[in-house]
């Protein structure tokens, strides 16, 4: 069955629900306002739609605060930074302050993103603790430091508490110098896959280091974490082309997380930490890996290049 057959949304695009003649032309002609897929068409508006069509589904629907999957459609608006439409789903009745994840409420949540003036605080709500506060003022300028790079196929090893040596001394790395490394960094395919990947580079950065390899995954390989890791922290990445951000997090040389998705979520049964984490780094794998352990990069050097040094891994399993 195609989507949204049935309820009377099938074939309409994400960019069909800024249409609002084509909307309203759908619900007269009996589409449900309650129904769009298995989930709710507000809830699909509030992020793609246009305000026009927002205040046209809130107007029919049965309730203008109903869930879906944990969350209301003034939430999603709110965690899209659709400010247009959050400010129409208040006026329709929606309430701003209703706790969804982790006890953080749209209001709330909106504290800590670029329209902290979009809904009135009401006596006796809490604002943002000087905790929160602090990490939403380092969100804004971590992703403003890194600004908008490609990192698509990249691993990097976001690495607390040590420099580029001592993550050399960690892994065993010798200094390496090719004059082909500036074929493979145009190139990768010319280079031969077992031993491109051995090669990686390390930048100290405020905080420790990164450790990077702009065409592999080496820098999350569990052994390569488990090495750097001993006594800190360390948050794998790799923007795996195929499937997607893939994150994993190492403690003290033992496993804590994996096939992680930074930059997405939050999710159901995240912390409140990892609920403002998610938001303040949404679509930004990067600077929520950095952020994790506390990386303060001041550019997006260490992860676009080139790295204070080039290294290459000595050969064992660091799968196992």
């Amino acid at each position: 069955m195609a989507v949204g057959e049935g309820d009377g949304w099938a074939g309409l695009g994400w960019e069909g629900w800024r249409d609002h003649a084509l909307v309203r032309d759908r619900l007269e002609r009996g589409a449900d306002p309650n129904v769009w897929s298995g989930g709710r068409p507000l809830h699909r508006a509030a992020v793609f739609g246009s305000p026009e069509v927002v205040a046209e589904l809130a107007r029919r629907v049965d309730d203008v605060d109903a869930e879906d999957e944990g969350r209301t459609a003034l939430w999603d608006a709110v965690l899209s930074d659709r400010a247009d439409n959050a400010r129409v789903l208040a006026a329709a009745g929606a309430d701003p302050w209703r706790p969804m994840l982790a006890g953080w409420s749209p209001g709330r949540l909106s504290l800590a993103g670029p329209t902290p003036d979009l809904f009135r605080v009401p006596a006796g709500e809490r604002g943002l603790t000087p905790a929160e506060s602090a990490a939403a003022t380092e969100g804004r300028r971590l992703t403003a430091a890194l600004g908008d790079i490609l990192y698509e196929g990249t691993g990097l090893a976001c690495v607390a508490g040590i420099g580029a040596a001592e993550a050399a001394r960690r892994l065993g790395a010798e200094p390496y110098e090719d004059p082909e490394l500036d074929e493979l960094l145009e190139d990768s395919s010319s280079y031969d896959m077992d031993e491109s990947l051995q090669i990686i580079g390390a930048t100290d950065v405020p905080g420790g280091c990164v450790i990077t390899q702009p065409w592999g995954y080496a820098p999350q390989m569990p052994g390569v974490q488990a090495l750097l890791s001993a006594g800190t922290v360390c948050y794998g990445l790799y923007a795996n082309p195929k499937s997607g951000n893939q994150g994993s997090i190492f403690r003290d040389g033992a496993g804590e997380g994996w096939d992680l998705h930074p930059g997405g979520g939050p999710y159901e049964g995240d912390s409140a930490e990892e609920v403002l984490a998610s938001y303040l780094y949404r679509h930004n794998a990067v600077a929520y890996s950095c952020a994790h352990v506390g990386l303060r990069l001041t550019d997006a050097r260490a992860v676009t290049g080139p790295p204070d040094i080039w290294l290459k891994l000595p050969r064992r399993d660091y799968w196992h």
